[in-house]
């Protein structure tokens, strides 16, 4: 399903395999598994970490289990809440992430994709698609408000969210949901690691990152149930770390 390594002070998790990486129970436990290990992991070693994350074959993940699912609503809304605390490990997460985009990033898994600080791509092949509108399903309330965090152009979110776009590479870098692009799946993969590399070489302080980061997308983290810092306990961490 997924493997985590540890190279340094970057921890890559790779969704193994030639498949579709659906998003499906196992495949979201295992996911969340190897994120909360990689924390652990980070909280250990000290300052300095951070975490990419890649797909093996011709997919970065094509979205939830519909396949499991088929035509049960009640499995889907499984499967979409399954999927929010994922989106929450990873917003909360207390390091730099990058996703390595290597391949085609559909509904839930552009959703994944989106979760992270960074995103990265293939520009020879691949796509980053909210299939929602074409198939006839509602967006769940936090795709929107994480689609509306990391996509901020009103055109592009539109244009993604209300027209099913499929963005290539180069696309998404213009309409700025993706950061570089890269010829190959490999070279991606590579530059995403050093990308990775440079943010831990700042050892910046786990928690600190964490906060600043939810504190940049409010919305979001309530939406996936990231719950808030009162003002005070804000303050209060605030001076702890002085």
């Amino acid at each position: 399903m997924c493997t985590l390594q540890q190279r340094g002070s970057v921890f890559v998790l790779t969704l193994t395999g030639d498949g579709e990486h659906r998003l499906g129970h196992a495949l979201i436990s295992s996911l969340r598994s190897a994120v909360a290990s990689a924390a652990e992991a980070a909280a250990k070693a000290g300052p300095g970490a951070a975490l990419v994350t890649v797909g093996e074959g011709r997919f970065f993940s094509n979205g939830l289990d519909i396949g499991w699912a088929g035509t049960s609503r009640a499995r889907l809304s499984e499967l979409v809440a399954a999927l929010r605390p994922l989106a929450a490990d990873l917003l909360a997460l207390p390091m730099p992430t990058v996703a390595a985009v290597t391949g085609h990033a559909s509904a839930g898994g552009c959703l994944l994709a989106l979760c992270h600080d960074y995103r990265v791509m293939r520009g020879d092949r691949g796509v980053l698609y909210m299939s929602e509108v074409d198939i006839g399903l509602p967006l769940p309330p936090y795709f929107m408000a994480v689609l509306r965090a990391k996509i901020t152009a009103a055109n592009a979110l539109r244009d993604v969210a209300l027209r099913g776009k499929k963005v290539r590479a180069a696309e998404g870098k213009e309409m700025g949901i993706v950061d570089a692009v890269y010829p190959s799946a490999d070279e991606t993969a590579a530059e995403a690691f050093k990308l990775a590399e440079q943010l831990a070489a700042r050892k910046w302080d786990g928690g600190v990152y964490a906060s600043i980061r939810m504190s940049m997308y409010p919305e979001a983290c309530r939406s996936v149930g990231i719950v808030e810092e009162s003002d005070e306990e804000k303050r209060k961490h605030f001076a702890s770390k002085l």
